[in-house]
């Protein structure tokens, strides 16, 4: 029986006519062979299989309409590379879609943080505005001047202390308040 399934046209025939023995031998004799031209142009294994897997399943879907006379090898390898094409194709819409969903995504995620920063420095201004008048002016002298404890106290004649707990009541505040 393999020695009716080595000609092309009784194998074809075999096909045609539901024959799942034909079919394995089909499958035994080009899975190797498919697989290693598959690999050469996805240069991926598994890929690569997939592709020759889905090939096998079409011709036998398809068995019924397959010709009776063509070379099945040909017919096989062409099936191999229309294959890798449409599989390359699903692969480009499907990473360019994902390219667009990731750069949305970051814009969004950019503009949610730019409203979230700007939004709480408004309220820390707010805050800041609302500390009393002598604790403000030592929290500003520390955080918007840059000066030192020691030189906000020689600055405003007061001990080192004051200025201190100023600041440590001008976070509590703003902790507060936030």
């Amino acid at each position: 029986m393999k020695n009716d399934y080595q000609n092309n046209i009784k194998l074809i025939s075999h096909l045609k006519n539901g024959d799942k023995k034909a079919y394995l031998f089909l499958v035994n004799s080009y899975n190797h062979k498919l697989c290693v031209y598959a690999n050469s142009l996805v240069n991926d294994h598994a890929l690569a299989e997939d592709i020759v897997q889905n090939v096998f399943l079409k011709v036998w879907v398809r068995r019924k309409k397959l010709r009776d006379v063509f070379s099945i090898n040909n017919f096989l390898y062409k099936s191999v590379y229309n294959e890798f094409i449409d599989q390359y194709r699903k692969r480009q819409s499907v990473m360019i879609l994902e390219k667009k969903f990731i750069e949305t995504l970051s814009n969004l995620t950019e503009e949610k943080n730019e409203d979230i920063f700007q939004k709480l420095i408004k309220s820390v201004m707010i805050a800041v505005h609302d500390l009393p008048p002598k604790c403000k002016q030592i929290f500003l002298l520390s955080k918007k001047e840059g000066l030192t404890n020691i030189e906000i106290a020689e600055y405003l004649n007061v001990s080192i202390k004051s200025v201190e707990g100023h600041i440590t009541k001008a976070y509590s505040k703003i902790r507060k308040m936030i």
